[in-house]
């Protein structure tokens, strides 16, 4: 008998400001994926910069609406298929105590920490490395995922770790784990220490051009399994339907080989292990 994919952890819809994805698509999608189990994960980016692009409060979700959509959604497709209710948070360090209240403020089933910003700004866009080297930026971009999450503790899963490489200018060509072993290394032992997860992203996969690795990469999940390191979970960071549970073979033969026997899904923020 086939192994069933891995439930998908990490996906939005319309809720949040970078998608038109109707939820009950997206939903539909995971039920014809055979996909045994989602959670939605909009976003919540508090103090987002208003730039040329992004408008004030684009990542700021309507938690009531998106909300009320999930729990008759998932009412309604209970017979086929779990649905969760979850939300991506934007890490900043003056937002800790606003994250916090927010956090504790919804019956979020999952939380997924993301560190979108290094100082006020977001390495999707050129300017993040204007006049600096690509290494310079990369440690900025750790350094800042590092003070996140010492000062914060409300998540389950640290999102897409290395999320800068799908953007830089040369990609992950010149990416080496080895060149930033010291702070990644913190990085992993800070939350193996707080009992926090990685978010298995596989976007870096499916999207073109494909860096061929999940992020973080299978370099940073084999040192979090030699660390000590148990919780992982699967998400496409579907913002269409045709996303959903994109790369998941790739990443779960990647995991494997890092001696990953499990993964996890959370309902209620509390984890529940699945064998891969």
């Amino acid at each position: 008998m086939a192994k069933r994919i891995p439930a998908d952890f990490h996906m939005h819809t319309h809720h949040s400001g970078d998608s038109e994805a109707p939820m009950e698509m997206m939903i539909e999608k995971a039920i014809e994926r055979k996909v045994p189990e989602i959670c939605i994960t909009e976003h919540m980016d508090f103090d987002y910069p208003v730039n040329e692009h992004d408008t004030a409060g684009i990542f700021e979700v309507n938690t009531d609406e998106y909300m009320a959509e999930t729990v008759i959604l998932k009412e309604k497709y209970k017979d086929r298929i779990t649905v969760n209710f979850g939300i991506e948070l934007g890490l900043q360090p003056h937002l800790v105590e606003r994250n916090s209240e927010y956090a504790k403020s919804y019956p979020f089933d999952f939380i997924i920490g993301s560190n979108h910003l290094c100082n006020g700004k977001d390495p999707y866009y050129m300017s993040f490395y204007e006049e600096r080297s690509e290494k310079e930026a990369f440690t900025e971009f750790f350094e800042s995922t590092l003070e996140n999450i010492k000062l914060f503790d409300d998540f389950d899963v640290l999102g897409h770790l290395d999320y800068i490489v799908r953007y830089a200018p040369n990609l992950n060509k010149s990416y080496k784990y080895k060149d930033y072993s010291d702070v990644l290394d913190e990085i992993l032992k800070t939350l193996i220490s707080k009992g926090k997860g990685l978010d298995i992203n596989t976007k870096s996969i499916y999207s073109e051009p494909s860096l061929g690795d999940p992020n973080p990469s299978r370099e940073i999940i084999s040192r979090y399994k030699e660390l000590g390191g148990e919780i992982l979970t699967f998400g496409s960071d579907a913002h269409k339907p045709e996303h959903v549970a994109l790369g998941f073979e790739t990443a779960v033969h990647i995991v494997k080989s890092c001696h990953f026997k499990y993964y996890a899904t959370f309902s209620q923020r509390k984890a529940s292990f699945h064998k891969l």
